[in-house]
């Protein structure tokens, strides 16, 4: 798609008050393929009043022609999916087939389901002599990540709009061309003007101004434990409310018993997908110390038919940090059996799939959110050995447990402090609750309890 030189305000697209731009670059060849405005605080301020301005009539209108719009706006990105995917691949370098069945898909299923519960969500109950009502919070301040950059908008700004509430979306500077894209299916769609808003622009700058903006009632932020607490500080100030998904270093258990090559096998394309750049990978893998041998050679092996299948990370500064992380868990012991710290091609931002052993619990690569393709596997004594380091970090955001007893992986996961365990390779369902524990996050994306974030209640005596 072409870029478009401005902001998307009110309704239109229009010339950004910041004057300096963004250059989007294509991981794959480093060549430079668009470039869009760097909004300033003072676009961020125009948004959010065009959003408080639209506020009343979009929160006053029947949660059915909500619900129609969403439908509309689902069946828009429907029609536009192969361009979605095209341009995903064209800013953060996903092969064109992931690019399709998941950066496309995914975002398309999310939307659909929120169109069908702002139709079938009960927006107020009777409790005891009281009518309880679910209304919306107000302005919504989103501001999206790279990494699965439609999934992170749709998660926000659906359930906004399910909920009556306007927004104003920030997205990562790495891959604006897919918000914008977006903001074309929104006004397609037939959504009033002002409910939905995009400024592009730097973190630090736009990003900043959205979160300490006075008239948004809501920050929802995907991105850094680092960045999240910030916001979470600033929200704390002005006593609003923050919606944080965070980062993550997820533990993916096989206990005695498992199905080990399909839990090994499954593990490396779960952390080698979307090149490791997804925060909910499982990119520590606890095997029993008499399947640890088996399961490296295991693990080594599924990584290395990854080497021409997966693509680059989405920048060379990210390349740089997983690259460094590399050759952090070298220099403090761990065992490279795949992968390693050169980059494996001369253009573009590359990094080997990578696997090491003799991982332990301290590392620095089994305690930090490396976020590119390295796997670290760790030996564990026994079931409360494992447990101890599966929660033994800041982390819980996601994770996996394989048994030959369901039962047993169930009764493990239960005492995992994690937000979300999927069970003997679980199927990811975009109905179910998303988030984390500790320092992954605060809240919940997806289906009704994501829904929930962007309401407040009101009860009614009788």
């Amino acid at each position: 798609m072409k870029a478009h030189d401005g902001i998307y305000l009110d309704g239109a697209w229009r010339p950004a008050a910041g004057q300096d731009v963004i250059e989007v670059v294509n991981p794959v060849d480093e060549q430079v393929i668009g470039r869009v405005p760097a909004g300033d605080a003072v676009d961020v301020d125009a948004a959010v009043r065009a959003a408080r301005a639209a506020l009343p009539g979009w929160a006053a209108t029947p949660p059915a022609e909500r619900a129609a719009r969403l439908t509309a706006l689902r069946d828009v990105l429907v029609a536009r999916k192969e361009e979605i995917a095209e341009t995903v691949t064209a800013e953060l370098g996903s092969p064109l087939a992931f690019s399709q069945a998941v950066h496309a898909a995914v975002p398309i299923a999310v939307a659909g389901s929120y169109a069908e519960l702002a139709a079938t969500h009960s927006f107020e109950e009777r409790v005891g002599n009281s009518t309880v009502f679910h209304e919306p919070i107000g302005v919504v301040g989103a501001i999206t990540p790279w990494n699965y950059p439609l999934h992170q908008i749709v998660a926000k700004v659906a359930p906004a709009l399910a909920a009556g509430c306007t927004v104003v979306l920030k997205p990562a500077e790495d891959t604006p061309l897919t918000a914008q894209l977006f903001a074309e299916a929104v006004h397609e769609a037939g959504v009033p003007a002002g409910v939905f808003n995009l400024v592009t622009g730097l973190g630090p700058v736009a990003g900043q101004a959205l979160a300490e903006h006075p008239d948004v009632d809501l920050v929802s932020f995907t991105g850094s434990t680092a960045v999240g607490k910030r916001i979470a500080a600033t929200a704390g100030a002005a006593v609003k409310k923050a919606a944080l998904e965070l980062g993550g270093k997820s533990a993916n258990v096989i206990l005695p018993g498992a199905d080990l090559a399909k839990a090994v096998n499954v593990g490396v394309a779960n952390v080698m997908s979307n090149s490791g750049q997804t925060c909910s990978a499982w990119t520590r893998m606890l095997v029993h110390r008499d399947q640890y041998e088996a399961a490296v050679e295991l693990a080594a092996a599924a990584a290395a038919k990854y080497g021409e299948r997966i693509g680059p990370v989405v920048s060379a500064a990210q390349q740089a940090r997983v690259r460094g992380y590399i050759e952090k868990g070298v220099a403090e012991g761990a065992r490279l059996v795949a992968g390693g710290p050169e980059a494996p091609r001369e253009q573009g931002y590359f990094v080997s799939p990578t696997v090491f052993r003799d991982v332990t619990p301290d590392m620095t690569v089994a305690q930090e959110e490396i976020f590119g393709p390295v796997l670290t596997v760790l030996r564990y004594e026994d079931e409360d050995d494992a447990l101890r380091i599966a929660n033994g970090t800041v982390y819980g955001l996601a994770g996996s447990v394989w048994a030959g007893d369901e039962a047993a992986a169930v009764a493990f996961a239960r005492r995992m402090d994690t937000g979300q365990v999927d069970i003997n390779g679980g199927r990811f369902n975009p109905l179910a609750p998303f988030g984390g524990y500790k320092q992954s996050g605060v809240g919940r994306e997806l289906g009704a309890h994501g829904l929930a974030e962007y309401l407040q209640t009101k009860s009614l005596q009788f």
